[in-house]
């Protein structure tokens, strides 16, 4: 998955924003530092969108519906004795 870049750019921001005042002049460089090494993790990372996300899940709730069909009609079938 290709990072956000947006969230990646606001985390940036943010650390950014907390660097003490003694530091502020290094802040640029300091932000891009932050911004490379938050790229960097995150393309390590095995991670998926949230729509991704969101797919899986609603096919995971399909199969278990499947699933959970399939044991009530064994369920059934064991009880009238495998004739149906």
């Amino acid at each position: 998955m290709r990072p956000d870049f947006q969230t990646i750019d606001e985390i940036t921001r943010r650390l950014a924003a907390a660097v003490p005042a003694e530091l502020k002049t290094a802040r640029a460089e300091l932000e891009a530092q932050f911004k490379v090494i938050l790229e960097s993790t995150f393309n390590r990372l095995d991670l998926v969108t949230r729509e991704e996300f969101e797919i899986q899940k609603k096919v995971l709730a399909r199969t278990r519906e499947k699933l959970e069909a399939l044991e009530r009609r064994l369920a059934r079938e064991a009880d009238s004795g495998g004739t149906g």
